[in-house]
């Protein structure tokens, strides 16, 4: 980021184009800068409508003609530089939205400042620079919390209560998915967001697709089944052609058992090589917990009772085998491989159905929201900062287990993830 002072009015008017509904009564709405107008900020912008908690003051991005691009499609004011926007008033929380590379330093100086913040992910390139961060937010009093928010949304919270009320019985093994195929083939250089923002192409590629994305999945086994022990970790860079220099040798696959307690054994695959799969399947003595994509906070969980029986077994067997002879001897150009039936299990708290693009049903500002909650009510954020570190030291770890052995043991923790609308 550039160096960043006072706030410049664009033409239009200074209120945004979606503006939230007014907040209850009593309730002040937390007045929040957004630090970074790049392709992911649209996405926050979309859902402010449903958060009348919050109140977006200003945008500022060290590209110009990027601030004035955003400012102008969302009716914002833009700061000048970050020294001014720390220094309004208004502004009592940041949204850090800047590369991943910058998050240390940028989330640092808004907390000196004295502001809360809320991190896109990761908190941190290092769980040691996150630890650093949360310790600061600690000794200022401040709230400190790091996207993702997906465990906030209906489908995670329904998968846990799941677990919770003993659906599957004793949990043994988790499969978790985050595969999103060879996106150097699908010219995303073309990719733009609502207010013209580039996909940022090299950023992605050199950060790393589990540092990108694997904090989808492992938010939620931490809600799930609390702090991840141990570590075992596989990476490699398997398509060393993406196109971006400084992606050469970033590991675009990993692969990883994390032990949790009570015997749980989680495997947490993530690529840009295999084809697209973010599912989530929780396997326990009693049956099967399935979700086919956690980027859907509205997606469907579905659960499926394994028969207990030899019989039973038994007959699964054979009919699977006279499926296999039958397409052999007619010689079906489709497979019916893996068609079964699982009852869809009842949400946990009924779907907003929000959705932050035409492929992303999600909402991006659960997280700025639930944080806002925490302030104004004094309580601790359910995204909180011990999380961001936790996520971070497991990400590190994955991308990058050559630095760490073939099984790390974490140090980090996290206090207990409170439930929304549920009560375990």
């Amino acid at each position: 980021m550039g160096k960043m002072g006072g706030i410049r009015k664009p033409a239009l008017a200074a209120t945004p184009r979606h503006a939230a509904p007014p907040a209850l009564p009593g309730q002040r709405p937390i007045g929040i800068a957004i630090l970074g107008c790049g392709f992911v900020a649209d996405f926050y912008m979309a859902t402010i409508g449903a958060h009348p908690m919050l109140r977006i003051v200003g945008a500022y991005d060290r590209k110009p003609d990027r601030l004035a691009a955003f400012c102008r499609h969302h009716g914002l004011l833009s700061f000048r530089d970050l020294d001014h926007l720390l220094a309004a008033p208004e502004v009592e929380m940041v949204l850090n939205l800047t590369n991943p590379a910058s998050h240390f330093a940028l989330t640092r100086a808004c907390l000196e400042a004295g502001r809360h913040v809320y991190s896109e992910k990761p908190l941190a390139m290092a769980s040691v620079e996150a630890a650093e961060l949360a310790a600061l937010a600690q000794r200022q009093g401040l709230h400190l919390a790091a996207a993702p928010a997906s465990l906030l949304g209906e489908t995670a919270q329904t998968m846990w209560k799941a677990v919770r009320d003993g659906a599957i019985g004793r949990v043994r093994l988790v499969h978790a998915n985050f595969h999103d195929g060879m996106i150097h083939r699908q010219h995303p250089e073309r990719w733009r967001s609502a207010s013209g923002a580039p996909w940022p192409v090299e950023d992605e590629f050199a950060t790393g697709c589990t540092y990108e994305h694997a904090g989808y999945v492992l938010t939620w086994l931490a809600a799930f089944f609390g702090p991840a022990r141990r570590v075992h970790a596989f990476a490699a860079c398997q398509l060393p052609e993406k196109g971006v220099a400084g992606a050469a040798g970033v590991p675009d696959l990993t692969e990883g058992c994390l032990e949790y307690d009570g015997n749980i054994v989680a495997r947490v695959s993530c690529s840009l090589v295999a084809p697209p799969d973010r599912s989530i399947t929780i396997i326990g003595d009693e049956g099967v917990l399935h979700t086919p994509c956690v980027r859907d906070d509205a997606a469907p969980v579905y659960l499926r009772r394994e028969a207990p029986g030899r019989l039973a077994a038994q007959l699964g067997s054979t009919l699977g085998a006279l499926r296999n002879r039958l397409e052999h001897a007619l010689r079906v150009p489709w497979s019916l491989h893996g068609l079964r039936l699982d009852r869809r299990y009842a949400f946990a708290r009924r779907p907003a159905f929000r959705s932050s693009a035409r492929n992303k049903p999600v909402d991006f500002l659960r997280g700025p929201a639930e944080l806002a909650e925490a302030i104004r009510e004094g309580r601790p954020c359910r995204l909180s900062a011990e999380l961001g570190v936790h996520i971070t030291e497991l990400v590190e770890t994955l991308q990058y287990p050559e630095r760490f052995g073939p099984v790390r043991t974490i140090g980090s923790t996290f206090p207990p993830i409170a439930p929304l609308t549920w009560k375990g």
